[in-house]
Order: C-alpha cells, then sequence, then structure tokens
C-alpha cells in the first residue's frame, strides 16, 4: 500500500504515451520508482532534494509540471479520473454518475471536490466533464468507425440526439460536419 509521501501528482500527463515519457526519463536519469500512472508517480521511499530538482527540471522540459499544493492535486486527480474514464474506459460507470464516481475515488465529498475545481479552474466539473466528452466524440468521428449512436452509448449520453445537441451546442457544429472538417483540441489544454 502506497502512502501519500511516495506518490507525486503530475499535471498534464493525459494518454500512455506521456506516461511513456515520464518513465524513460526516469531510468534515463537512474531515479528509482514503483511505478507510474496517469497524473502520478509512485516511489518506494521520498526523493532527495537533488532527486526532486532533477525530477521537476525533467518534467517541465517534458511539458508536465509536478502538483504541490493540496487543492491542485485534487482538481489533477478529478481531471486523470474523468480523462481515464472517458478516453482510456477505464473504471466504465455502471449505474454511477460522475459525481458519486469522484467523491468514492477522491474520497471527499462531492461538493469539497465541486468547489474546489471552480475556485481553480474557473469552471465546474460537470462542464470539464462535457468538453472532454466532446473531444472523445471527435476523436470518434475521425476514426470513423462508430455510428453517433454508438459514440453515444459508448460515452453513457442518454441518446444519440443528446450527445448531437450537446456536441452543437458546445462545438456550433452538428457531429456530420465535424465529420467532414476533422479538428481536435489538445487534452490538456481543454
Amino acid at each position: 500500500m502506497q502512502n501519500n509521501n511516495s506518490i507525486l501528482i503530475v499535471k498534464n500527463m493525459v494518454c500512455d504515451r506521456c506516461i511513456k515519457v515520464v518513465k524513460e526519463e526516469l531510468l534515463i536519469n537512474e531515479i528509482k520508482f514503483e511505478c507510474v500512472e496517469l497524473g502520478k508517480i509512485y516511489f518506494n521511499k521520498n526523493l532527495s532534494i537533488d532527486e526532486m530538482n532533477t525530477l521537476k527540471n525533467i518534467l517541465e522540459k517534458e511539458g508536465f509540471e509536478i502538483v504541490e499544493s493540496y487543492d491542485f492535486k485534487i482538481v489533477n486527480q478529478i481531471k486523470t479520473l474523468v480523462i481515464e474514464n472517458i478516453f482510456h474506459g477505464r473504471h466504465k460507470l455502471f449505474n454511477q454518475n460522475y459525481s458519486t464516481y469522484l467523491a468514492l475515488n477522491v474520497e471527499l465529498e462531492y461538493g469539497q471536490l465541486s468547489r474546489i475545481f471552480s475556485e481553480l479552474e474557473g469552471r465546474t466539473i460537470e462542464n470539464y466533464i462535457i468538453q472532454q466528452k466532446i473531444e472523445r466524440v471527435k476523436e470518434l468521428i475521425f476514426y470513423n468507425e462508430l455510428t453517433i449512436s454508438q459514440i453515444s452509448y459508448e460515452l453513457n449520453y442518454s441518446s444519440p440526439q443528446h450527445l448531437s445537441r450537446q456536441f452543437k451546442q458546445i462545438t456550433g457544429i452538428t457531429p456530420t460536419q465535424h465529420r467532414n472538417i476533422g479538428f481536435r483540441g489538445k487534452l490538456d489544454t481543454i
């Protein structure tokens, strides 16, 4: 079991490639670690000041940063859980809403999570989830392997019409129009 002193929260780790880059840099720089997950690096021991400074420099060079404030750690944890769920299908929500899912996984009441997130991000958790879902819809449309109905099911929308309405509300165009344009944003900038 990990203790909090042996876990570092890392901002902007949004995909499996990010995990690979961080692992490679840790190995190259001979910084011993236990494992790397989205948004987290686990260590068997606390890092020395020199190791921590080296790690900060490595991560910054690659576009990541260590999150040190408690509230920023909470926000980063929320973002990681949402991205894992939406883009990687990890921890699929079955008969559970995001508020319950996040509260259970972050181990704080949803009201606290919502307040912290809104204060630091200037938007609600719901808005962040919607933005991420729309980016996932764009990705799935680009691959052209699933119908809008299948995409709506995959992302837990109540109906294809709900997905289409939300997509148009956020992007200004329909999913079909987007298929012809094909633009997606970067996850760490959403």
